[in-house]
């Protein structure tokens, strides 16, 4: 009989968490209408997926180069991760208490009480469901970008006569592939669940890989001196204020941390959600700000020229992230091959964050 008791403690334990998640709804007035079937990691999965470093830093990367340049990028980039920490902090003790998939607009119905609940929760609810159409609609159309600059680059580039996408083709994409991520998410969760971590996997393994790749194979890297204390006036927009600049180029770091609450939507479909919420949102943040400063020192060392970078003349038509990619494979090798590799790296993690922003949106 004790053998059985053994064995059979997990599963009991499983049972008395998921009581133990419907109870908690059941009190709080929420109905139990999603299947809960998400682990611990699948939860953590989507919102680290959205945050995708990849995809924010690879795309924004213009903009850290030139509002501030190094300096902008590498010394704002903990900045704004500790400032999201102490949001994502609030936000997961909040999350502990009310598990909904309705998230933020459910809690302030229930912190402003009844009289300023309901305007509470409107405002929170129509605030947050815009940001997430934006969200989505952005990394898709940033998708559509990176994939017109793989096309140019991949037929000779810009000076070599390369393809070069018109506004109708990008935006014939975008849509394309908006469609997609919505056909995706009318899959099964176990199915989205398995594309989630995928995606984790994908966007850890690719940071780590191109922040020592890249540096490694470009033959002509940056000083240290450089990547930590230049910092960069000439934005073209005769903006002087050193101040306004810097707050400028934090704009490439907020973008990329954000998307967070998505392990809060997730919570009805999320085992022990009190708990795996809240474990999430925090440690989707801690790692994306620990991977993604890596991420950002590595590249920014092979980054040598600014004004070629940002010149909408050179290979990828400006685009200058793919420029350090292009150049450092090219200069090594007489092919910039491994450099549009490296790109296609970035464009599945951006596919992956497009994905699982949708699925944070439609909940």
């Amino acid at each position: 009989m004790d053998s059985i008791d053994v064995q059979n403690q997990p599963l009991l334990s499983t049972q008395k968490s998921a009581m133990s998640d419907d109870n908690l709804l059941q009190q709080l007035g929420y109905k139990q209408e999603l299947n809960r079937s998400l682990s611990a990691i699948a939860n953590f999965a989507v919102t680290f997926s959205i945050i995708s470093v990849l995809t924010g830093l690879t795309t924004m990367f213009n903009m850290g180069l030139t509002y501030g340049g190094p300096v902008t990028m590498v010394y704002g980039w903990p900045i704004v991760g500790i400032m999201t920490m102490m949001v994502g902090l609030s936000m997961a003790e909040i999350c502990s208490a009310f598990p909904t998939s309705g998230g933020l607009y459910f809690w302030s119905a229930k912190l402003c009480g009844n009289h300023w609940g309901p305007f509470a929760s409107w405002l929170t609810g129509w605030f947050n469901i815009v940001g997430q159409w934006a969200v989505t609609t952005s990394v898709d159309y940033s998708l559509a970008q990176l994939i017109q600059v793989i096309i140019l680059l991949s037929t000779g580039g810009k000076n070599g006569g390369g393809y070069e996408a018109s506004k109708y083709v990008v935006m014939g994409l975008h849509g394309g592939l908006l469609l997609i991520h919505a056909l995706l998410n009318s899959l099964p969760i176990s199915w989205l669940s398995f594309l989630g971590q995928l995606s984790a996997a994908w966007n850890v393994a690719g940071v780590f890989v191109l922040m020592i790749l890249v540096p490694l194979v470009a033959k002509e890297r940056a000083s240290a001196e450089f990547v930590f204390t230049h910092f960069n006036t000439d934005n073209g927009e005769g903006i002087k204020s050193i101040v306004y600049i810097f707050v400028l180029g934090l704009l490439m770091s907020q973008y990329t941390i954000l998307g967070y609450d998505a392990s809060a939507h997730m919570t009805e479909e999320t085992k022990d959600a009190a708990k795996n919420g809240p474990k999430g949102i925090i440690s989707a943040i801690v790692i994306s700000i620990i991977v993604g400063w890596g991420y950002i020192v590595g590249i920014t060392f092979s980054v040598t020229d600014i004004p070629y970078l940002l010149s909408s003349e050179n290979d990828a038509g400006g685009y200058a992230i793919a420029e350090v990619f292009y150049l450092a494979f090219k200069s090594r090798y007489g092919s910039g091959t491994g450099g549009i590799i490296c790109l296609c790296v970035v464009a599945v993690a951006v596919f992956f964050c497009g994905m699982s922003s949708m699925t944070s949106n439609s909940r």
